[in-house]
């Protein structure tokens, strides 16, 4: 279980990273053109693209077995380190409490991110 510890990690550190920066080529230059909404809907199969390629790639480098365990605490753990990640970010960033973190779920932008967030802890499940 210590190798799907580690591969949440690096799965959470790579998709983080591209999400932070195509996060802020969104709230930056999409945004201003085409809405929050517009915005998130061109991003999500983007960061899809880049999470399934992730995925595909650390559960080979680390050698993770298709045994559903190994597979569910990989995605688990990146869940969760994403999870408080974009609590610190909205917290530092944007000066948001965590309540007001969890209801921005609610919005149709913070649905839709979830859902893809959720996609995203599920990967390490469907991945061969």
């Amino acid at each position: 279980m210590g190798r799907a510890v580690k591969a949440g990690l690096v799965y959470f550190a790579i998709v983080f990273v591209a999400g932070f920066a195509l996060g802020a080529v969104r709230i930056l230059y999409v945004v201003p053109h085409l809405g929050a909404t517009g915005a998130v809907l061109i991003e999500l199969p983007v960061m899809l693209v880049i999470s399934w390629i992730a995925c595909g790639v650390v559960v080979r480098r680390f050698a993770i077995p298709q045994h559903m365990g190994h597979r569910l605490t990989m995605g688990t753990v990146a869940f969760v380190l994403l999870m408080l990640a974009e609590l610190a970010l909205a917290r530092v960033a944007f000066g948001l409490s965590p309540e007001q973190f969890v209801n921005a779920f609610a919005t149709p932008n913070g649905a839709i991110g979830l859902v893809g967030q959720i996609a995203f802890a599920l990967f390490p499940l469907m991945h061969v």
